[in-house]
Formats: C-alpha cells, sequence, structure tokens
C-alpha cells in the first residue's frame, strides 16, 4: 500500500495513497510549494485540512501546456488561485523595468516559471483546460488582495480594473484569509451563496443597499480626480470594527466588496501558526532543484501580524490590517522547541518578529475596543500617547526562546523602529541592550527611508532622531565588545523628492552617519499605496498641492546613484543587488511585493 506523505498531496499517487477520488479544494500557487507557516498557500491548505476538507496543491503550473494543471482533476468544491508570496510583477522585474533573473522561490532558482500577472495567467489555464466547469475560482494572495478595486499598473501604464473581473473568476478573499476561506468553504459544500462573507469580493448585477457606490471604472480610468475619490474612500474602509461594505460599477455589473475579516485573535494566530507544517520543500519540487528561499523560512518564527505603521508607501497595514495580533509567549515557545528537533537545524533562529521586529506585546486599547482612528495614525507625525510602547513583553519573551535547550542564537533580522524604541522610556533603552548584546547577527537593520522633513511627510514617515539612536547603538555594541553596526534602508524617487533631496541625504550620509548606503532602492508604484496614488495623481492627495513626481527612467537612477557617488567621496561603489523573491539571510521572505521598494522583508503572507 502506497505510503502516506506528511504533506497535503501534489500529485495523483499521494491522492491515491490518501484514497481520494478528487480534492474538495485545490490551491495553485506561483511559489514552489514550501510547507511552513510563512507561506500563505500552506498556511490556507492546512486550515482547511483542520477544518476537515481535501485539499490539494498545484506549485508553478507551466501555462503552455494542461500537463500540471490537469494531473489532480477538477475540485469537488473550488479553485484557490494565489500568485504566490510576491506580486508576480515585482517578482518580475525591478523598478527599472528590467527582467530579474532570479528566483528564490523557483527551485534552481531561474525565474522562468512564474507568468506575468500570475493570478490571471493561472485562472485562465483553469478556465481553457477545463471548459464548461461550474467550479468556482477564488482568488487570494497578495497581489489579489491589493488588485482587487481599479489600481494603477505601472508596467502597463495605466489604470486596470479590479483582478477579479481581469481574471474572470468568481469570488476574491482579500487580507490574510484564514478564516474567510473556511467560511467560504462551508457555504459552498452546504450548497448556499457565500456573499455575506466578510473580506469577501464578488460580482452583482445591482447595486447593494447600504454599500458605499465608488466612482464607476470608466470615470475612475479618465481623470485622476475620480481615481484619488476612489482611493480614498477604499483607503477609509479598510478596519473590520469601522468599514462599511463598497460597491462599484465595472461596465454592466458590480464589484461588492464586503467589510474586511476581524483580525485574527491570538488563539487563533497560535494555531494557525503551530498546524503540523513539514517546513520542507515537496518532494516533486525537490527533484527540480534547490529552493533558497528555504534557507531563512525553515527556522524563522512569525510573533505577531499587521503593522501601525502604515508608511505611505507600504500595503502591509491594508493587507495584514492596523491593529497588530501578539501570539502567546507559550505558543511561541512551543514552536522554539519544535524547531530544535527539525533536521539541520544548527541552533539559530534566523528571525524572530513580525512586518516589525518591535512591535510585539503592545497596541492601543481604544483601537482594540473601537477600530483604528479615522483622523490620526498610531506613529506618524509623532507616537500617538494612546499606543504607550512598551518592550517588557518582548524582552521578556526573546530571554526565554534563547534560554529553550538547544537554541544557540534567536536574530532579529526583520528590522526595528528606531521611533518606538526611543519613545518607550521605561523598556526602550534595555530591549535596544538586549538586541545589541543576544539578537543580532553583526547588523542591525532600519529604515529611516530618507531625512528631508517634506519627504518624510509625504512617505507618512516621522523624523526619527536616527543620530541619537546611532550614538547609543555604538555605545552599546562597545560595551558588548561586538563588531556590530547598522544597516540603513534609504529610497530613492519617491513622490515629492527629486535630486536636491537626495544630495542632501547623500551629504548626511557622509558627513553624519560615515557610511556608504548599501540599500538604497527606487520607489516601485504599487498598487494601492497612497504613494502610488501621489504618483498617478501628481498631487497630495491630503492637501491637493502639486507634487514634483520623477518619472525618467535615468533620473531615478540618478536619485539612487548620488548615495554611492558621494557619500565616501569617491567614485560609485557596486550595489549589492537584493532580489525581492530571496528572503533576506536571517530573516523571513520580505514583504517588498506589499511595499514601493524591492528590498523590504515580509511576513505577510496569505
Amino acid at each position: 500500500m502506497p505510503i502516506k506523505s506528511p504533506f497535503l498531496p501534489a500529485t495523483r499517487q499521494e491522492m491515491d495513497a490518501l484514497g481520494w477520488t478528487c480534492p474538495d479544494i485545490i490551491l495553485v500557487t506561483g511559489d514552489s510549494y514550501i510547507d511552513a507557516p510563512a507561506i500563505g498557500v500552506a498556511v490556507v491548505g492546512r486550515v482547511l485540512d483542520q477544518a476537515g476538507y481535501k485539499v490539494a496543491i498545484i506549485a508553478q503550473p507551466d501555462i503552455e501546456s494542461g500537463d500540471d494543471i490537469t494531473r489532480l482533476g477538477e475540485p469537488a468544491l473550488f479553485w484557490g488561485v494565489n500568485g504566490g508570496s510576491l506580486d508576480s510583477m515585482v517578482a518580475n522585474y525591478t523598478a527599472s523595468g528590467k527582467k530579474r533573473q532570479r528566483c528564490d522561490y523557483t527551485p534552481g532558482g531561474e525565474n522562468s516559471r512564474r507568468p506575468d500577472r500570475a493570478v490571471i495567467a493561472y485562472t485562465n489555464l483553469i478556465r481553457r483546460y477545463f471548459k464548461g466547469s461550474t467550479t468556482p475560482i477564488v482568488l487570494g494572495g497578495i497581489e489579489a488582495s491589493l488588485r482587487r478595486i481599479p489600481h494603477y499598473d505601472t508596467w502597463q501604464k495605466r489604470i486596470r480594473g479590479s483582478i477579479l473581473f481581469d481574471a474572470k473568476a468568481d469570488y476574491l478573499l482579500y487580507g490574510m484569509g484564514e478564516r474567510s476561506v473556511v467560511e467560504l468553504a462551508h457555504a459552498l459544500s452546504r450548497g448556499d451563496y457565500p456573499n455575506a462573507i466578510a473580506g469577501l469580493c464578488w460580482k452583482s448585477e445591482k447595486p447593494i443597499s447600504g454599500y458605499i457606490e465608488l466612482p464607476p471604472l470608466a470615470e475612475v480610468k479618465k481623470g485622476t480626480e475620480a481615481f484619488s475619490r476612489m482611493f480614498m474612500t477604499f483607503k477609509a474602509n479598510a478596519d473590520a470594527l469601522t468599514a462599511k461594505g463598497l460597491v462599484q460599477k465595472h461596465d454592466n455589473r458590480y464589484l461588492v466588496q464586503n467589510p474586511p475579516q476581524p483580525p485574527l485573535t491570538p488563539k487563533e494566530l497560535d494555531t494557525a501558526n503551530e498546524l503540523p507544517y513539514t517546513r520542507e520543500l515537496h518532494p516533486l519540487c525537490q527533484s527540480q532543484g534547490e529552493v533558497r528561499a528555504m534557507e531563512t523560512i525553515r527556522f524563522s518564527i512569525a510573533s505577531h501580524r499587521g503593522c501601525y505603521g502604515e508608511c505611505n508607501f507600504c500595503a502591509i497595514a491594508l493587507h495584514q490590517g492596523r491593529t497588530v495580533t501578539s501570539r502567546s509567549e507559550a505558543s511561541i515557545l512551543r514552536e522554539t522547541e519544535h524547531l530544535t528537533h527539525l533536521p539541520g537545524f544548527k541552533g539559530n533562529i534566523l528571525d524572530a518578529g513580525g512586518p516589525t521586529g518591535n512591535m510585539y506585546g503592545f497596541e492601543c486599547e481604544k483601537k482594540l475596543k473601537k477600530g483604528a482612528c479615522t483622523d490620526k495614525r498610531c506613529l506618524y507625525p509623532s507616537i500617538c500617547p494612546s499606543l504607550k510602547p512598551d518592550h517588557s513583553r518582548l524582552i521578556s519573551l526573546l530571554k526565554k526562546m534563547r534560554a529553550v535547550p538547544g537554541i544557540k542564537k534567536v536574530f532579529s533580522a526583520s528590522g526595528i523602529r528606531p521611533d518606538l524604541v526611543l519613545a518607550d522610556k521605561k523598556w526602550g533603552d534595555l530591549y535596544l541592550k538586549e538586541v545589541v548584546a543576544h539578537h543580532t547577527s553583526g547588523q542591525l537593520k532600519i529604515a529611516p527611508e530618507h531625512t528631508s522633513d517634506r519627504v518624510l511627510s509625504l512617505m507618512g514617515k516621522p523624523q526619527t532622531e536616527l543620530t541619537r539612536f546611532r550614538n547609543r547603538f555604538q555605545e552599546l555594541t562597545t560595551e558588548a565588545g561586538k563588531p556590530q553596526f547598522l544597516t540603513y534602508y534609504f529610497m530613492a524617487a519617491h513622490p515629492g523628492c527629486g535630486q536636491k533631496e537626495m544630495d542632501e541625504l547623500a551629504r548626511f550620509c557622509k558627513e553624519v552617519l560615515h557610511t556608504n548606503p548599501e540599500q538604497a532602492q527606487i520607489f516601485t508604484p504599487t498598487p494601492s499605496t497612497i504613494s502610488t496614488l501621489m504618483y498617478v495623481t501628481e498631487k497630495d492627495p491630503e492637501t491637493g498641492h502639486s507634487l514634483f513626481v520623477e518619472k525618467g527612467k535615468e533620473a531615478k537612477e540618478r536619485q539612487k546613484g548620488v548615495l554611492y557617488k558621494t557619500s565616501q567621496g569617491g567614485a560609485p561603489q557596486k550595489e549589492k543587488r537584493k532580489n525581492p523573491a530571496r528572503p533576506k539571510r536571517g530573516g523571513r521572505p520580505a514583504d517588498s511585493h506589499a511595499t514601493g521598494r524591492t528590498h523590504k522583508k515580509p511576513s505577510s503572507r496569505r
């Protein structure tokens, strides 16, 4: 009798071993099949499996033939289509539009298996080889989530409609989908319409009573004013406790967006991260070559989800939510202990964190009860008094993690917010001391992004006391007797940033930081960010004032290049190129697909 695989089935042989005639659900993904809690399709698959459904996975199907997409037959309930951990266009092209040659989520590393606009390509593939089928196709993941309403496509330089219509799919689940995908499966298995599920987008022949009607697609495509009005209404209805449903005419039908799902509770987040993942690459993918993403995914732990940073160039807050949910200490310690028993574990947890490493353990109590504020942000222009940064839970967690038998090091590779450290008068300095002494592998990542007050305000980033933080880090590093340094992330060509602002940043790096930046990236207009709205309209949506927006490819490269040219007073140094499809060593895969940069890290997954 065939041996049952510890993975969700990806081959007919695995299905036969389970005695399945057909799966209930087939998930299609643009990544290789990595069975780990950092990979959205694996999490959704395991959650559905736990709920009692027969789930199979097809990873990176060949879109030129039907061999891959037909090998498991047709699912009984629905197809789930996910472009992968990255927006496929960000994965496939640099900020300058050059084709990326490498992808660390693909066996062998050659970037040849994730198609452009993967969600659309895979949906078309299913329709082509299952003609006449009435089995619903459901879109999910970061690519679908951030393209669920009309959005600017920088690669085509035009406004595209909702991906739900472009892909000709039946439903779209946005945000982090563990709860909504199970609710959808339950509804379809009962033969019910799922149209009331929170976090669902669907199509209607008419508007929905009580929902806010956005400007129609035809109007949004014609003028920037309608596009801006649409987006700001969309963004204002993104919080689960306060949002209303949205409806928008697309030709002769309507896009309906139900209000979002509430964030998972800490207990639910614990459960999702402790499902029986193998933390391995499926054997079918293993036979095709090494997947470099495994280096960091296998031995990293997510401590929390969500981000109240709300940087204008980043959609993580829109995708994961503005509310930070922290896992329980007990759950994280169980996962830590579990890692010590895995083959190949050498004692090092390569990252323990989230979208930002030091948002664990504290949230605004008012936000938890009444929802996110509509008239102010948590961290900009300064930290809201209601937030009360408190690193005590994080300090306790890190100490207990490194005390687990078999653990040598627990690295904080997610990067940290210096403003949160400096604002925590009681625990901030002790936290930084702990990080410097025990949780830094040579470099600590921070993302000031810029030094110009005007550019920072357009980014939604506060002016950080960078020199004060740098000096304290250096003092603690000297005390610890370790040769460690800060790595600064900067951004060029953000809306409102011209050559003058980049020259000033370069002088600051040279004269104050005494560093040669290795992490400067050109702003990429990615879907569903305020910065992309600025890029399209050339206006500040808050004030209506006109903005300078650099759109020339060569001029953007000059903005970035000035940092390397002047920071050391010599010739430009070659940048250490970062591939957004390559998880940083010592961290989880990057959420670059949800940001306007192409190297920042993501723990966002679904």
